[in-house]
């Protein structure tokens, strides 16, 4: 007879001893537990942690301090009255007795509504020149097409590069030569377009797209036409940005309308309000007024513009 084995048995106890059999208590032969998967920490768009916040806000209150500080301590020192004492160690950031009599000294000592007035009307030829020339040129520069082009933008980008002092002496010349030496005209005219804000324009009217002129040709539309009824609701905001940094650049310019102008009668308010540094050099208090009364109307161009300034720095073409 022949001796048959059988390995079936032993394959399938040595395949069954290699494979651990959980029992109903959810541990393995090994007696080790099975462990629960570990929860990752998601993080959420847009959703700042505390700590985030706090030093976001630190940062912030740093950076007002620094920049609304030293305007809010003018303000405190202009309505400090005589008999306060603003030179002492440890000065009192809010007035005891707060006055306007320090405004009203500065009106009497100079003639501030005649020097306000100069400096409105300066302003308001720098804004108007700069919002119809740099429209005119930045349009000009992005939709038309003409030769030399882009050697014309390059003469623009070229001159941000120069200060303002290298050309001084011959936009001196240049106003002498035309009659308008100490005339507020005069003082308005190299302001009438920047550099800068044709660059903007420049910048708002490419960001319209092409196929809309294009279209705008196909129905028989000119240049003047898709500039007033295309392109020019499309860059409001750029326009505001412009009428408000012109504004800010005539109206605290110091050293061309102190070239320019030699009348007492035809000085801008930031030329006028020196006489206060020499004639009332010890009260401080007089020239914190002067101060502040050179700084309310820019507040409150700023104020009626804010809307139309953001808007202009977040604009980008055509939406919808």
């Amino acid at each position: 007879m022949t001796n048959t084995t059988t390995t079936e048995p032993a394959l399938g106890g040595a395949r069954g001893a290699a494979s651990p059999t959980p029992d109903v208590t959810g541990q393995a032969d090994g007696g080790r537990a099975s462990r629960p998967p570990r929860k990752r920490r998601r993080a959420v768009w847009g959703v700042m942690s505390t700590r985030e916040k706090v030093v976001r806000y630190v940062l912030l209150i740093v950076v007002l301090f620094i920049t609304i500080g030293p305007f809010l301590w003018q303000l405190s020192t202009s309505l400090k009255g005589a008999g306060e004492d603003i030179y002492t160690a440890n000065p009192s950031f809010i007035p005891t007795e707060p006055t306007i009599e320090n405004y009203l000294k500065v009106a009497a000592a100079i003639p501030v509504w005649r020097y306000i007035g100069n400096s409105l009307l300066v302003a308001a030829i720098d804004v108007f020149g700069n919002i119809v020339f740099a429209t005119l040129a930045g349009f000009a520069l992005a939709r038309l097409q003409w030769r030399h082009r882009k050697l014309v933008l390059g003469l623009f980008l070229a001159t941000l590069v120069l200060p303002g002092e290298a050309t001084i002496i011959s936009q001196f010349v240049t106003v002498k030569d035309l009659g308008l030496a100490d005339n507020l005209v005069g003082v308005a005219l190299p302001g009438m377009i920047a550099a800068l804000n044709v660059l903007l324009m420049f910048n708002a009217f490419r960001q319209i797209p092409e196929e809309i002129d294009q279209a705008a040709v196909m129905d028989g539309a000119n240049a003047m036409q898709r500039l007033r009824y295309i392109s020019l609701p499309a860059v409001q905001g750029t326009i505001a940005v412009i009428a408000i940094f012109s504004f800010i650049g005539a109206w605290d310019d110091f050293l061309w309308p102190l070239i320019v102008l030699q009348s007492p009668e035809n000085l801008t308010l930031t030329v006028g309000l020196q006489y206060l540094q020499g004639t009332f050099a010890t009260d401080q208090r007089m020239i914190a007024a002067g101060t502040m009364i050179a700084f309310i109307p820019i507040a409150v161009i700023f104020a009626v513009l804010q809307r139309f300034f953001f808007k202009g720095v977040e604009e980008g073409g055509v939406k919808g």
